[in-house]
């Protein structure tokens, strides 16, 4: 156990010591807040264009009055048509000239209306100016054609599905779970996504760590006083506490700086915020609010967070395992390690793949034995767990991983102790294979 804690000890302070560890910490948290920086400049720069179009209302849609947006400004012109394009060759304080022409059938659903520039107006102004003529046309038409507002709006129905379940609650109302199944299949998609970035990120970064140590033969004093199994579980360890020791660094630095970047350049970095919705009122946000509120309280967190640690454990012993065989086995040629992480990288991409489906659909079979399946499970089961998936199940998930972990760790040592060694050839998962059972 001394031995273990030394490779880990050493492992961990040689790499946390190392100036690209210490740069990559603090320059991310600062390279993203210059992003957040440059993306608000770009898109505040982008919409400084002003345009002003005179507009030509033949059809008095708008009874001399629209009002302006940002960057786009309306006059309205008394003038023919004919006399503005004479004038075109004249200093003139407009983009373009909007001609409404008169409206000749009000049941008619073709209606072309002109927009005359020389100048390149942008497809977002376009598409402003549409939208209100086709307002404008809507309210001529139902004055036109005497259609009664309340009734034209008792047409446009709002469905909602409630799903509930079927045992009722103490005070015979039974729970909504359709906010449950949005926020689950949510919370399914990041804890998902995170196990898939995990997996690959810490599991490179041992096979690296060994590939090192093998190019530069430090390995060959280190083993002779410590057993492969225990330099092995101890590089896993070692190199995972970095890993989560710069994520825990990034969770703290990360939102310090958004905050101060909100201070001192006055952007709103309050993810709290909804953007206002022109079919939303505030009365339904809010009511949106607090259901997204009280579906995240009403979630089984004391099961789903212990469990997304157990699957982030497992699932990282499991692969890095793999990855640090892989790394052993590496000779000089570097390339050939994407050969050799092939069958590794595989099953992580195809239970990506699996964790999209069982969100869709999280107690098909596909999703109930994939998220059992050792090599999938990790990534499966905690897209699953937001969906109170049968104990059973989260039982036998979490068993099936950890003893494949194991398996995999003391399969993973019994390569390292020959492959570590082996140098100047090429070796294939043939000689892997055969490592596994060699005496040595």
């Amino acid at each position: 156990m001394s031995n273990l804690w030394l490779v880990v000890r050493r492992e961990y302070v040689t790499r946390v010591r190392r100036r690209s560890f210490i740069l990559a910490t603090l320059l991310t948290p600062i390279g993203l807040a210059l992003f957040v920086v440059i993306a608000n400049a770009v898109f505040s720069y982008s919409n400084d264009d002003v345009q002003r179009i005179a507009v030509i209302d033949d059809a008095n849609l708008f009874k001399g009055s629209i009002p302006d947006e940002n960057g786009l400004y309306f006059k309205f012109v008394d003038q023919p048509l004919e006399d503005l394009r004479e004038d075109a060759g004249e200093d003139r304080d407009y983009a373009g000239i909007l001609v409404i022409p008169k409206v000749t059938n009000p049941r008619s659903r073709n209606y072309r209306v002109q927009l005359l520039s020389d100048e390149t107006l942008s497809i977002d102004a376009q598409s402003r100016i549409r939208n209100r003529v086709e307002d404008a046309l809507r309210e001529y038409k139902i004055e036109a054609l005497n259609i009664d507002q309340a009734t034209l709006a008792s047409l446009d129905t709002d469905v909602k599905i409630t799903v509930r379940s079927l045992t009722t609650t103490a005070d015979g109302e039974s729970d909504d779970r359709s906010m449950a199944s949005a926020i689950g299949a949510g919370i399914g998609s990041v804890m998902g996504f995170l196990m898939y970035i995990s997996v690959f990120v810490y599991g490179m970064m041992v096979m690296r760590s060994v590939m090192e140590e093998k190019t530069n033969r430090i390995v060959e004093v280190v083993i002779s006083s410590v057993r492969p199994f225990t330099l092995l579980l101890g590089k896993i360890i070692g190199v995972g506490a970095v890993g989560l020791t710069q994520v825990v660094a990034w969770m703290i630095m990360i939102p310090g700086m958004l905050f101060l970047v909100g201070i001192f350049f006055g952007l709103d970095a309050d993810p709290g915020q909804m953007p206002n919705s022109p079919d939303m009122n505030p009365e339904e946000m809010q009511s949106m609010v607090e259901k997204l509120t009280g579906g995240l309280a009403d979630l089984n967190w004391w099961i789903i967070l212990p469990c997304f640690i157990l699957y982030f454990l497992g699932g990282y012993f499991m692969y890095a395992a793999l990855f640090a065989a892989v790394g052993s086995a590496m000779g000089d040629d570097m390339g050939e390690s994407q050969s050799l992480t092939i069958p590794i990288t595989i099953p992580v991409i195809l239970a990506f793949y699996i964790m999209m489906a069982a969100i869709q659909n999280p107690n098909s079979s596909l999703a109930v034995w994939s998220s059992i399946f050792p090599l999938f499970a990790p990534i499966v089961m905690p897209a699953r767990l937001a969906f109170d998936p049968p104990l059973w199940q989260v039982l036998a998930s979490l068993v099936s991983v950890f003893l494949f972990a194991a398996a995999m760790v003391w399969m993973a040592s019994r390569i390292y102790r020959i492959g570590i060694l082996n140098y100047g050839k090429k070796s294939t998962l043939r000689d892997m294979g055969r490592w596994i059972t060699a005496k040595y």
